[in-house]
């Protein structure tokens, strides 16, 4: 995917559209299936989880089952970060949707179950952020919150 060459959409395009999406909520049960990358991308996404937020969109951290270092999530319901997941494929459509929010860029897919999925573009491991419905109104407030952090611990480039 050429991040580059989709329209990106500002905050308060996002959160219109999230508003006005009409989601579904998604899985209460705080569990996330753990990515399994590569030695390198996995030393990235140990790192990154050594910098994530204590806090996400005011929310607590509140890591999901089964525990790994590879995967993080705040509140209830929670968003999810799953770091090293496999690139979506997705970034091969010409029309997706991708967002860059505080020099970080994102892909932007709606789920059927009413989540939206954002996951890195242009870095060397992908994270993938899952918010639920309840977790919508504040817009990209958590992918705000999450930005400083995948700078720190996932350079730029393209992910194996």
């Amino acid at each position: 995917m050429n991040f580059f060459r989709h329209r990106p959409l500002g905050l308060s395009t996002l959160a219109l559209l999230i508003t006005v999406a009409g989601c579904s909520s998604a899985d209460d049960s705080a569990s996330a299936a753990v990515p399994s990358p590569g030695a390198g991308v996995t030393k990235l996404c140990r790192e990154l989880d050594r910098v994530l937020p204590s806090k996400v969109d005011d929310q607590d951290r509140r890591d999901p089952e089964p525990a790994s270092a590879l995967t993080a999530g705040w509140g209830d319901p929670a968003i999810i970060l799953r770091c090293g997941v496999a690139r979506p494929s997705k970034m091969d459509d010409p029309e997706a949707d991708g967002v860059e929010v505080d020099g970080v860029g994102w892909l932007l897919e709606k789920q059927d179950d009413g989540l939206f999925r954002f996951t890195t573009t242009l870095r060397k491991a992908y994270v993938e952020v899952t918010i639920p419905k309840d977790r919508t109104a504040d817009g990209m407030a958590p992918l705000v919150d999450l930005a400083s952090g995948v700078k720190k611990a996932i350079p730029e480039g393209i992910a194996d």
